[in-house]
């Protein structure tokens, strides 16, 4: 399971810029996020996110960033950075 502070988490919310208008947690389709005691937003079900970036969109503060999933790197491409290709 993915802790929402992980850096593996789908979305970040920059709680210093949230003012707790609670848009992005009522857009979000799969309701991932949810109001903390203070009315900011809290990323509540990391797993259940599918990065549609409705709350980023939405967010007017630009306070919810949706991150991009890594990708691993194909095994010959981390051997020619490691041998310096």
């Amino acid at each position: 399971m993915i802790s929402a502070g992980s850096p593996e988490a789908p979305v970040l919310v920059r709680r210093e810029w949230c003012k707790g208008c609670g848009i992005c947690i009522a857009m979000c389709p799969k309701k991932v996020l949810e109001a903390a005691p203070d009315g900011k937003a809290v990323v509540a079900r990391p797993d259940d996110c599918t990065r549609c970036e409705t709350c980023e969109i939405m967010c007017p503060d630009f306070a919810v960033r949706v991150v991009a999933k890594r990708a691993a790197a194909p095994a010959g491409r981390r051997e020619a950075v490691a041998d310096g290709r």
